[in-house]
């Protein structure tokens, strides 16, 4: 995947949806829900990123686009957003935030990772987390894309989710949830899961 060639496309990529997905727009505004300093890994556009930190909330996006990370300076420029600072490296080996994070947020990143990368990550993310941190991971379930034939966005069954995720994290829970993609009369929801971890 061209991941930067998606983003310097004229029509935004179908999971830029202009705004954080809505199981996390509805969970950032919790009370407990986010501590600490937040990881936005594989920000994007970094709208989650831009939301948490309009929230009052430092936040540190990280992805693998220069265009993409460009995009998310200048919108946290524009709209004054001092506490949302951007990163472009390899999110499958990062380093240099060793125990930083309160708080992960993983919005859709996971699912596009091919299988050989998954463990990297995953183990780059606990590393970048601090004790008993918080790691949201939001993944498609089977059955979202039925008719797919090819290469594309892996569709997990909530165990397969389970094994991956609980070789680094203590995972909590494992809960169905919806992944919009596209928007206005392009919108649709796709079936998918919500991972709660921690770091122990």
């Amino acid at each position: 995947m061209d991941w930067d060639g998606a983003y310097r496309n004229e029509d935004a990529p179908a999971w830029n949806i202009g705004e954080p997905q809505p199981e996390y727009a509805a969970l950032i505004d919790q009370d407990g829900v986010v501590q600490g300093e937040v990881l936005d890994a594989g920000c994007g556009y970094a709208e989650l990123a831009l939301a948490l930190a309009a929230r009052g909330h430092t936040v540190h996006g990280i992805d693998l686009t220069p265009t993409a990370i460009a995009a998310a300076t200048t919108a946290a420029a524009e709209r004054g957003l001092r506490t949302a600072t951007f990163e472009q490296a390899d999110i499958s080996a990062f380093t240099g935030h060793d125990g930083r994070f309160g708080t992960i947020f993983d919005s859709g990143l996971l699912h596009a990772l091919p299988a050989e990368l998954r463990d990297g990550y995953l183990q780059s993310a606990y590393r970048a987390a601090a004790p008993g941190a918080a790691f949201y991971i939001l993944a498609f379930g089977t059955g979202a894309f039925p008719d797919h034939d090819g290469p594309g966005p892996t569709q997990f069954t909530a165990d397969e989710l389970r094994q991956i995720v609980s070789k680094h994290w203590q995972v909590d829970s494992i809960r169905p949830a919806q992944l919009q993609a596209g928007a206005g009369a392009e919108q649709m929801r796709l079936p998918g899961h919500l991972v709660v971890a921690r770091k122990a």
